[in-house]
């Protein structure tokens, strides 16, 4: 039995079986093309999620007790497998969240690299070793060994936007460190992330280390990050979800990857047609749906003209249509978030705002839209719009950028052009974000450096070694002799 029972109906993994659910209940997925339907998984039940739940903590120990050298191998036989079907699973992932057949094929590739860096790097895992006499009154006679331990059972929850590569970004580094997984994926995406899961299969996962469960939210959200036997919780999504788990998983770890309003700072000694290029890429790939999109940028009005007509140019040469034409700017997920992005491009206007360049609206296929003096009182101006509208506030000078910045609910990342490495540097002590890119797009990669965010936008460090740092605590052995 496979993952795929029919052609359009796919099983989650239970025990390294590929099942519905008792019920026979499913979810439809739509392509974000042309609301055509994917494929549908199975609707589990709570009971049948808390089954999968208890397995997975029943073999945990067995799973912890294996040389961490053949909790490697298995990684490295699952980025294998998993580049044997990078056709197929880019395909699933072009269809069922709008991504070009390229971008798809493009994040298993990555993906497959990010699990053998991981497989990697959990083998230099180590603990600790501390003599007493450090401390007054303490004696050498007194050791402490610090050693690494896994949690236990880790709930991994991935966004649609990266279905495959946000999720191996979690269950790589909780498989290395020796705790098993429940995966939850979001239901768009969902399908892909059961095929990569299938690709872990094929590399001889035990029974129970790694359970998916697909269902609704509203039936098993609040019971999985809950339940008793859950250790640590990842999490990627948006803001509002990711502080509703944190108050709801209350005295475990939690680590959140959440939303964001990266600001590119535009200066009056930038490289226009550098910065030009990097808002573009920065804001607009995948139409705006990522947490790390440039969501506005804030130029010294010297340069404003010059910067926002070179954007435009570029912008008015992206193909705008279906993920299946390969265009740059395709389709968003749904109905619902194109109407979000409507709204707040109607609210700048209405306010004031300049349309520098407006693009269709078709359905949930919006062209890309560039606002001119946008100010605080619009909406743009502060919310997380993730889609492809991007926002140009005019500044005097960096100050300016710095206060408006400090205003910002979210901390992500921040881009700063300039050629003055003096600037930079100061402009970036004085900013509470996790990540500063200096004549750059925001950006989550590359994979193994630290990625962050503070206020609005998480909690937690990830990156493949912070990564498989959180998977881990703490255990201490102290003699005395």
């Amino acid at each position: 039995m496979t993952v795929r029972q029919a052609e359009n109906l796919f099983y989650t993994l239970l025990n390294n079986k590929w099942m519905g659910s008792g019920s026979g209940e499913t979810i439809q997925i739509y392509s974000p093309d042309d609301n055509e339907v994917v494929g549908e998984v199975p609707a589990l039940s709570q009971e049948e999620v808390a089954a999968a739940i208890q397995k997975t903590a029943d073999v945990q120990e067995t799973w912890e007790a294996k040389e961490i050298h053949e909790r490697s191998a298995l990684l490295h036989r699952w980025a294998e497998e998993l580049e044997k079907m990078t056709d197929e699973i880019g395909e699933m992932i072009h269809k069922e969240v709008g991504k070009t057949f390229a971008a798809g094929k493009s994040e298993v590739e990555r993906t497959a690299q990010l699990i053998r860096y991981t497989a990697e790097e959990g083998l230099r895992t180590q603990g600790s070793f501390i003599q007493g006499d450090a401390f007054p009154g303490a004696t050498k006679q007194t050791k402490a060994i610090v050693q690494k331990v896994p949690h236990g059972v880790v709930l991994a929850i991935s966004p649609f936007n990266y279905p495959v590569n946000l999720a191996a970004s979690k269950i790589a580094p909780a498989l290395i460190t020796g705790n098993t997984v429940i995966f939850k994926p979001a239901t768009q995406g969902s399908i892909s992330g059961l095929l990569m899961v299938q690709a872990l299969v094929k590399a001889g996962l035990p029974e129970g280390v790694v359970n998916v469960v697909t269902g609704r939210g509203a039936v098993i959200g609040d019971f999985i990050v809950t339940h008793p036997l859950i250790d640590m919780i990842t999490f990627t999504g948006g803001t509002a979800t990711g502080k509703h788990i944190s108050k709801k998983a209350s005295m475990i770890p939690i680590v959140l990857e959440l939303g964001g309003k990266d600001s590119a700072i535009v200066l009056e000694d930038a490289d226009l047609n550098k910065a030009a290029k990097e808002i573009v890429n920065g804001a607009l790939s995948y139409s705006g749906q990522r947490c790390t999109a440039i969501k506005r940028v804030m130029v010294v009005d010297s340069v404003a003209d010059e910067l926002i007509g070179k954007v435009k140019e570029m912008v008015s040469g992206l193909k705008v249509g279906r993920s299946s034409e390969d265009a740059s700017v395709t389709p968003m997920i749904d109905q619902k978030s194109a109407d979000f992005v409507t709204n707040l491009i109607e609210d700048a206007r209405n306010k004031g705002a300049t349309v520098v360049l407006e693009g269709i609206k078709e359905k949930n296929l919006l062209g890309p839209t560039l606002l001119d003096h946008v100010t605080e009182e619009m909406e743009i101006a502060w919310k997380e719009q993730f889609g492809p509208v991007l926002p140009f506030m005019r500044i005097e000078n960096e100050r300016e950028a710095i206060a408006l910045e400090k205003r910002n609910q979210y901390g992500l990342q921040v881009s700063v052009f300039t050629n003055n490495l003096e600037n930079a540097f100061s402009i970036s002590d004085k900013l509470n974000v996790g990540t500063i890119q200096v004549n750059g797009k925001t950006s989550r990669g590359p994979d193994h450096f630290p990625f962050l965010g503070v206020k609005n936008s998480g909690q937690g460090v990830q990156g493949i070694g912070r990564s498989i740092d959180s998977m881990l605590r703490d255990k201490v052995l102290v003699l005395n002799f």
